[in-house]
């Protein structure tokens, strides 16, 4: 697993991808959104993989968890997916094969597929829990808790076209 050093994690977007000229702030503020991501997104990956999960795939984990017993058909999940452009059909076809879920016909209408996370599902998520807390709070810990709040709001802002 790749982890950045300080220096790294100092470093200014025009150093990281080696820029010569100027960068305005709009260029600026989409590069530093997309580089955040994909190291926060590594990373991310690093964890999931001894369990054989892609992010999309422990997505889906956590919505069925959030359901607390009751199904979700696959419309419910994609609609709460962080990555709306999954095919969801797939992920649970995956995550079925690895016995983390089961899925079944709806006995009120036979078009609607329901899923369940199983308890090894809600094992998994169980021991994963303190690794994805401690991956979190690596990339939170030199904030305050304003500056939290803060990055929050204008995240959302900026989001908000």
């Amino acid at each position: 697993m790749y982890l950045q050093t300080s220096k790294e994690l100092a470093m200014k977007i025009e150093d990281i991808t080696k820029t010569t000229g100027k960068l305005n702030d709009t260029t600026k503020i989409i590069l530093n959104i997309l580089y955040t991501e994909k190291v926060i997104s590594e990373q991310f990956t690093e964890i999931l993989k001894p369990y054989e999960l892609s992010s999309e795939q422990y997505n889906v984990l956590r919505i069925l968890r959030g359901q607390k017993g009751k199904p979700a058909n696959m419309f419910l999940i994609q609609e709460r997916m962080v990555a709306k452009t999954s095919n969801t059909t797939r992920l649970v076809d995956k995550l079925l094969l690895k016995a983390f879920v089961t899925r079944q016909v709806c006995p009120e209408n036979r078009r609607k597929i329901e899923v369940l996370i199983t308890q090894k599902g809600l094992d998994t998520l169980t021991e994963l829990e303190p690794k994805v807390k401690v991956h979190e709070e690596t990339f939170t810990n030199n904030l305050t808790v304003e500056e939290l709040q803060q990055l929050n709001y204008l995240l959302e802002k900026y989001r908000n076209i």
